[in-house]
Order: C-alpha cells, then structure tokens, then sequence
C-alpha cells in the first residue's frame, strides 16, 4: 500500500526566548497548517505520533490537545536529532500497513539556549553524566583518540570528525566553510528560517571558534519551532481528491549503529555515516531509484561536516570529494544537485523534535512548485536525511 503527505505545516524556527509561546501554541500553529494545507479537520485523523526531545513524557498530548479532542492515539516520540523523521516513519507504517487512513505526523522543540550538551535530550546532559549517557560509547570513542575538551560535547565530536577528515583526505577549513557559506545564502529566501543574513566563506572562518575547525557559523543553533505532515494513503487520497496536493513516500527506512559505528575508533564513524550510508542504500533498493534521479536534498547538516559527511554517505561523490563537490558548486542552485534549500539546520535551526518534518515540508513545497524564490526548477524527486548520536538515521525518497 502506498502513502502519500498531502499537507505540511511549519512555524517559523526562532531563538529560544525569542517569542512568548509555549510548546502547544507551536503544535498548534504547526498542526493546523499542515491540516489546511490538505483541506480536513483534525476529526479526520487517526492516528498522531508527535516527536520532542526536551518535555516531559505524554507532552505529546498536552500539544496536539489544542488541535481537538477527539480521543485519537498519541504516540510520544523521542529519537535524539533523528525524532521528527522517526515519527513520520510511524506515521507512513500506520498508512502502508493498512492501520490508518489518515495520520498526523507532529514535532516540536521548545529549547533552552546554549549549546547542547552530550547525553540524552538530543545530546543534553553534560560532561558529568557520560558514564551513564545513552551516547557514553559514541563520546569513548572520542575521547579515546582526541581526549575530551572543555568545549560543547556534540560540536566537540563532530569537529573531531571534521579534523579526521581533513588529515585522512586533506579536506580544507575553507571547504567546511562552504557548506555553512551556502546554506546561509539559501536561507535568505525562507521566512521560516532562523537567519537570514548571508556571509561569504571568509565571514565564517572568521566567526568565533566553537570546536576547531568547527566556527559558529558552521553549527546549527537551539531552537524553538514545530512542523507537521499529514499522510494518507491512496484510498484517501481519491476519496478526497488531493491527487493535486500529493506527495508520494516512494521509499523509507531507518537505520541503528552496528559494529562498524565503533570498531574503526574514527568519530567519522561514530556520527553515524555507516548509519547514513546503509539507511541510503535500503531506500535506493526498495525504489529502484538512485542519488542520480535526485534533484532536491535536505540533510542534516547539524554541523557542517555533518553535510561533506553526508555526501559521501548518500553516494553524491566518493569518500574524501566532499569538500572539492560543495567547492564546485554542485550542492546549490545551478549545480547537479541543490542541497539545503530551506537553509538547513545551520541557518534554518534545529529544534530537535521538529526538524526531520520540516524537511520533508520544504520536499513537498518544492515537489508542488510551492517554494517560492527559493524553488528548485524541475525538482520531482527529493530526499530527506535525518540523524542523531545514540543513534538512529531515517533517509526517505519522495516524489510527486
């Protein structure tokens, strides 16, 4: 059985504090777009998993409570960074297994500001509680080979990976600085978006260091924010007639560490690229579609090595071409692929339990023709990444 997102909905991604709402108010706003955007009511839904990080448990129903009380199920979904996506993936099982008809898929984060520490909550926690972290053997793994710094632990090991690479392949600080350099400029056509201020790779280099070679303008922030999609299945879809508003999930799956994220002792592993990189091709066997049918990307690029890292994962280049592909500009518009549209986490932000949703809103706007100055020409297939330490990487392919 097929399944199709036939509505999306985001709030704009804010620094934490920044506005006076709460978590629910997010759902809210996030939720009903989404809804509108498909032409139901809430009373048509049936099921609902709702992704966050940083509430208490059944937080879930507090949100989408503000949506209606229909009594429907509730399903609390906390997967580190990789939350979003991991409950759109339950929502898509409950259409492709025959369960539902009609699913709501929500997340939402309202965060503290600051860095993100190392152990649960996304990678909160502290350098304190290592030993009993859900993440104490991806931060062994670091600290085994680099020791550990006094500097944030989730920009620590992915910056670690970044220095991996650059001795390994001979990857540039300036070709780090790309990503970052390109996603900010993407992201000065989203009013979603976090920031809009573009900044030339010079600017970010010379931004304030976070983990070396890792600047400010290379992580992505905390965040507050909420995205939703609603997915159907076929049957829905021709009952309703939003053939017009469908966007298929041609292929999806989800991937865990196995041995490979450890053995090698490389951070480059233990940020899960064996995870990426067997979830990518799960998705391309289950559609008979490959990286090169591809148009449109959104990848999680919480640091931007995470994006060169990603590359190669996906199959866009060879491992260690990663920083010449983004130097060439082939990641952006007018290239063979344009990666980050909606600015990425860099620039759009990252509210952990909403990010692998918005991704898949900014696909469908750009499958439906909808983004705006930011539309990709041509774009009808698009591919979401979405990742977390602990650790989990959902890769989903959609197409109109």
């Amino acid at each position: 059985m097929k399944s199709y997102v036939v509505g999306v909905g985001m709030t704009r991604f804010e620094k934490p504090e920044t506005r006076e709402w709460q978590y629910w108010d997010m759902a809210k706003e996030a939720g009903g777009k989404a809804l509108d955007d498909a032409g139901i009511a809430y009373d048509q839904v049936e099921q609902v998993p709702v992704g966050y990080c940083f509430q208490a448990s059944t937080a879930g129903q507090r949100a989408v409570y503000e949506l209606g009380l229909t009594g429907v199920p509730v399903y609390n979904v906390n997967n580190n960074c990789a939350t979003g996506a991991t409950a759109l993936m339950m929502a898509r099982q409950f259409v492709e297994g025959g369960l539902s008809d009609c699913v709501l898929a929500l997340g939402f984060e309202k965060m503290a500001r600051g860095s993100l520490g190392g152990g649960g909550g996304g990678g909160g926690g502290g350098t304190g509680d290592f030993a009993v972290s859900p993440v104490a053997r991806h931060y062994g793994i670091m600290a085994a080979r680099h020791g550990f710094e006094t500097t944030p632990p989730t920009a620590q090991i992915f910056g670690n990976a970044a220095r991996e690479h650059m001795e390994r392949y001979g990857t540039t600080e300036a070709q780090l600085a790309a990503v970052g350099a390109k996603n900010h400029r993407h992201s000065v056509n989203n009013p979603y978006a976090q920031f809009q201020d573009a900044y030339t790779v010079d600017e970010i280099l010379a931004a304030r260091t976070v983990h070396r070679p890792l600047t400010k303008l290379q992580c992505s922030p905390t965040s507050d924010g909420s995205a939703a999609a609603v997915v159907v299945s076929e049957r829905f879809v021709e009952r309703h007639g939003l053939a017009e508003r469908a966007v298929e999930i041609v292929a999806q799956a989800m991937t865990t560490d196995t041995d490979e994220s450890f053995a090698s002792g490389s951070c480059v592993d233990a940020v899960g690229v064996p995870m990426s990189r067997q979830a990518a091709r799960q998705v391309y066997e289950r559609s008979g579609l490959g990286i090169e049918d591809v148009d449109v990307v959104e990848l999680h690029d919480c640091f931007s090595i995470n994006e060169l890292l990603t590359y190669e994962a996906l199959g866009m280049c060879a491992p260690g071409e990663s920083g010449k592909l983004v130097e060439s500009g082939a990641t952006t518009y007018g290239g063979r692929w344009v990666v980050n549209p909606s600015g990425g986490l860099i620039s759009k932000g990252h509210p952990l339990g909403a990010t692998g949703i918005a991704q898949i809103a900014e696909l469908t706007w750009q499958l439906r023709g909808e983004a705006g100055a930011r539309q990709v020409e041509g774009a009808g297939v698009g591919l979401a990444h979405n990742i977390g330490l602990g650790g989990a990487a959902v890769v989903t392919l959609l197409r109109r």
